[in-house]
């Protein structure tokens, strides 16, 4: 049999240009997601077959250039120079054609293997325009495809057209005039990066017009590779200054307007508008979704309602699990005989990471929401909604996405930051980030105002801690950016896609990417976190006289004598200024490892085994605890809110800011406001005889 040929094709494009949506269709669930060498960018990497051949496909950050001004642009560029993929396909917005061509005319710089997608061809044909494909591919030099991703129309002639051009090695046949005066000096530069042999199988055209825009990472490279790269660079720098003085403006401006301009004459050679007069209904929705008057109701209706959807699909499968798991305990306990082995797998193993997938569902339904919101078009209006109130801190509307993110999960919430250029507000965003209330604190809310509460008045107290967590979070970055972090305020720059019909197939896929991170928590993490919480909770055993004690009573003495008990005691004089006391320290001191364990391990703590936040049992043995009350609660709860988030978070943190500095600043600033804010509720409580 022949061997099965092997492509490899990066899909470059503009953020909201469909290129996920394509990606997703192209790959299935054949994905996986990776940084790029040195920086915090995300790539993904997936397989398609196709006519006996395998694509290995690779999905570059979203990017309106390749000045590489900022990291996505960088990854980009420097992954079609280095990685050399035998096809660079660039997905093109066909309804906003003209500006998404901006990006085209610098791959055609690239001189790289390239085909261009036309896609959402569907969006640009109901706003009544017409493109005549043959003609704008002659323009253009390249091959052109019409494809509408999300139905998943032009897919197999996509490939076809990606195969050929890769079989055949095909460049584009249309260089980008830049205008005479450029040309000549163009001309002048490439002859000098030919003399001296530069780029390494770049393109000595492109790396011309780089030198010419004065690109900061073209000369480090020049200069940290050429001999005599100051006496090279002086010539260039006088070709620039020659040209900047013929045309009058500066380079790197006069090359973009002339990219601009071809795009624009090959747009108006090849597209004509068929409706003269159309209100497009994304503006009409945007009239009343981005009004004043009616902008926040609206984003806070929208906001209701996913919550209210994630509680009351998620309650019917997170009973299925927790009968699961319960049937799975009582199974492992008939099965095995009494010892450490049975103990651990029980009251470590399934206790532990049970109580924490239990709340799985509440999880997905909710990242299914947030999908929901960002595939529609509205997440970018609800960013600009609150980018008022953003402003005022001293960030901008694209730092609530991650922050509304980490309601369900502060780990993919942190990786969310990425989408912001600043390196500033990325910082800012990740250390407000933990103060969300996200999906694992919300057992432990349930838990005690649950035990403290009626039940009207339960809904309200956990509400005031999601509102409580948003005013904090809000404050802190304030703070931050006025000690801390100084420095302007980045203008809020943000595409509004128009509205779409989001497709179940990429809602399912966008919720299990990160809804993955969730379940690799509980498998990593959250197992080895419930093991070393088994282990301090049984250990040292106690001395055999105690087995003549009644079974309570056993097992009181059982965790007093533990390395948990007397650890909590050790720290008890620490606690009672908020109302907690050694029991509640040792879930608390859990939380540090995952929220989510904190509830089991109460049930641990008070001798009831494997119990849920709904548990009647432990919440009336909360309620009978002598050092606990509802002040308390309430108190302990808004400590649970801002302390030092999980380790998994705390890590992820670690990886996105390369710095252990950032990631143990996070840990002693959350702790330390949690026991202050804790603290002043409490204590101010009792003066007012609340307590």
């Amino acid at each position: 049999m022949t061997p099965q040929k092997t492509f490899t094709i990066a899909l470059a494009g503009n953020p909201n240009s469909g290129k996920t949506t394509l990606f997703n269709r192209l790959t299935g669930a054949r994905q996986h997601v990776g940084n790029y060498p040195g920086v915090t960018v995300e790539t993904k990497e997936g397989l398609c077959r196709h006519n006996g051949v395998e694509f290995r496909v690779i999905d570059l950050p979203g990017a309106y250039s390749l000045t590489a001004y900022s990291p996505e642009e960088l990854v980009a560029r420097n992954f079609i120079l280095d990685a050399k993929p035998d096809v660079v396909v660039d997905i093109v917005d066909a309804s906003n054609l003209e500006r998404n061509l901006y990006l085209t005319t610098q791959l055609i710089e690239l001189n790289v293997p390239l085909v261009v997608a036309l896609n959402m061809f569907d969006e640009a044909k109901g706003s009544g325009r017409e493109i005549d494909i043959e003609l704008l591919s002659k323009l253009v030099g390249v091959p052109l495809v019409p494809t509408v991703g999300h139905r998943g129309e032009g897919i197999g002639a996509l490939l076809d057209a990606v195969q050929r051009v890769a079989e055949a090695g095909e460049r584009p046949k249309v260089p980008v005039r830049l205008g005479r005066e450029l040309e000549d000096h163009l001309h002048q530069l490439t002859e000098l990066v030919e003399k001296h042999g530069l780029g390494d199988g770049v393109s000595p055209r492109w790396l011309a017009i780089k030198l010419l825009e004065n690109d900061d990472a073209v000369r480090r490279s020049i200069e940290s590779t050429e001999a005599n790269a100051a006496d090279l660079l002086r010539e260039v720098d006088q070709v620039r200054t020659h040209l900047e003085r013929v045309v009058g403006d500066d380079a790197e401006i006069a090359i973009a307007d002339r990219r601009y301009g071809f795009a624009a004459g090959a747009c108006r050679e090849a597209t004509q508008t068929t409706q003269t007069q159309r209100l497009d209904w994304t503006d009409a929705v945007d009239r009343i979704v981005l009004s004043r008057l009616l902008g926040i109701p609206i984003f806070v209706l929208f906001m209701w309602l996913l919550f209210e959807m994630v509680f009351r699909l998620g309650a019917p499968p997170m009973d299925w699990i927790e009968q699961g798991f319960t049937w799975l305990g009582a199974t492992v306990r008939s099965a095995l005989p009494e010892s450490e082995l049975r103990s651990l797998l029980i009251d470590g193993v399934i206790a532990g990471v049970g109580g924490v997938l239990v709340f799985l569902p509440n999880i997905m339904f909710l990242f299914l929401g947030i999908a929901l919101l960002e595939d529609s078009g509205y997440m970018a209006r609800a960013a600009f909604v609150v980018d008022r109130v953003m402003h005022r801190v001293g960030l901008h509307g694209k730092s609530f996405i991650p922050m509304l993110v980490g309601f369900g999960c502060n780990v993919p919430a942190i990786l969310g930051t990425r989408m912001l250029e600043s390196g500033r507000d990325r910082l800012v965003t990740i250390l407000v980030v933990p103060l969300m209330s996200c999906g694992a604190r919300l057992p432990v809310y349930i838990l005690f105002a649950g035990a403290f509460f009626a039940p009207n008045v339960a809904g309200q107290v956990i509400f005031a801690l999601y509102v409580l967590g948003i005013m904090l979070a809000l404050l802190m970055a304030t703070l931050f950016r006025k000690v801390l972090l100084r420095g302007p305020t980045t203008p809020f720059v943000m595409e509004l896609p128009p509205y779409r019909v989001p497709t179940l197939r990429g809602l399912l896929i966008h919720m299990w990417e990160r809804g993955q991170l969730y379940v690799h928590k509980a498998a990593t993490v959250i197992l080895s976190a419930s093991i070393v919480v088994w282990f301090v909770l049984t250990h040292p055993a106690p001395p055999a006289s105690v087995g003549q004690l009644p079974p309570n009573q056993r097992a009181a003495f059982a965790v007093t004598h533990s390395y948990a008990g007397r650890l909590g005691k050790l720290l008890e004089p620490v606690l009672t200024p908020f109302g907690a006391n050694w029991k509640t320290g040792i879930g608390l001191l859990t939380g540090f490892a995952a929220k989510e364990v904190v509830v089991s391990t109460l049930g641990t703590v008070y001798s009831l085994g494997e119990v849920d936040e709904g548990s009647k049992e432990l919440r009336g043995a909360l309620r009978r605890d002598p050092d606990l009350s509802p002040l308390g609660a309430c108190a302990l709860m808004v400590f649970v809110l801002i302390y030092v988030p999980c380790v998994a978070s705390l890590a992820v943190i670690r990886k996105e800011t390369q710095s252990w500095k950032w990631t143990l600043f996070v840990v002693f600033y959350t702790t330390t406001l949690a026991w202050l804010m804790a603290t002043a509720l409490y204590q101010g409580g009792r003066l007012l005889g609340l307590g």
